[in-house]
């Protein structure tokens, strides 16, 4: 039961980890990466449609992104989706594609593209933190219940404070890569 708690906390860091690593693949750096566009939704079919449900994207060149719509009467509304983002993106209609060139990041839009990575990481750690904060409350339930002892709930505690810290240094990982890849010129 208790190696259960452990298993189940280290799988929700684990989670929350994952969904910070996918938040920074939508954040711009000086490359061209088809993640960056994975917030963009596109009015389509009456709804809201996530950009790559309705068009294929690459990246053929380091500063070029190009969308080819599966139905090009999408062409329009697509443009006008990753232009309302706040990406900063100006897409040209070539035909039935969209080209998206990427311009240089000045040395204040990296550092602001920064300072999200910072603010992005340091969300990750609080959920990371909350987990811990839940596990170890039902912990107390447990030896409250009297189903544990004290000293499972110590050796429990330790175990899930080991966990968050790997978790917490993953993040931190994460991060490291991310400015680095951002600051790169």
């Amino acid at each position: 039961m208790l190696e259960k708690l452990v298993r189940e906390t280290s799988h929700h860091m684990k989670q929350s980890v994952e969904a910070t690593a996918k938040e920074f693949a939508t954040i711009r750096t000086g490359r061209a990466n088809p993640a960056l566009l994975d917030r963009i939704e596109v009015q389509a079919y009456g709804s809201a449609l996530p950009l790559n449900q309705v068009a294929t994207i690459s990246a053929p060149e380091p500063r070029l992104l190009v969308i080819a719509p599966w139905d090009k009467s999408l062409v329009a509304e697509i443009r006008k989706a990753i232009t309302s983002s706040d990406l900063g993106l100006n897409p040209v209609v070539d035909g039935a594609v969209l080209k998206v060139p990427l311009p240089q990041l000045t040395e204040e839009r990296r550092q602001e593209m920064a300072k999200l990575v910072a603010r992005k990481t340091e969300e990750g750690k609080v959920a990371v933190r909350n987990i811990r904060r839940d596990a170890i409350e039902e912990l107390r339930r447990l030896e409250k219940a009297h189903e544990i002892g004290e000293d499972d709930l110590h050796r429990i505690r330790n175990q899930i404070q080991e966990v968050t810290d790997k978790h917490i240094e993953e993040l931190d990982r994460l991060h490291d890569a991310k400015v680095k890849e951002i600051m790169e010129v």
